[in-house]
């Protein structure tokens, strides 16, 4: 049975963890591919930083924890955005 959790739905996160050899331009790219996945509205921070308090204790210089670092750490420093997907005409 696959674990999966509310913060990770599709389990890229918990995998990235899995795979030996992984580098943070793999990381990158899951974590991206993650991201996508959140839904509008959703608290990112509020996530990444759950992932952060899953996996940061036992894989503290894990590729993925230093990108989830980077990731809380921008969206923490940007404050809320919104994403539309589209441009307004003025």
């Amino acid at each position: 049975m696959t674990e999966t959790s509310v913060h990770d739905p599709r389990g890229l996160i918990r995998e990235s963890y899995r795979i030996e050899g992984i580098d943070t331009v793999q990381c990158r790219s899951i974590f991206f591919d993650w991201a996508m996945d959140l839904q509008e509205g959703e608290a990112g921070v509020a996530s990444i930083q759950a992932l952060l308090d899953q996996y940061q204790t036992a894989h503290p210089t894990h590729p993925m924890t230093m990108v989830l670092l980077e990731g809380v750490s921008k969206l923490a420093s940007d404050g809320p955005q919104r994403r539309t997907g589209r441009r307004r005409n003025r």
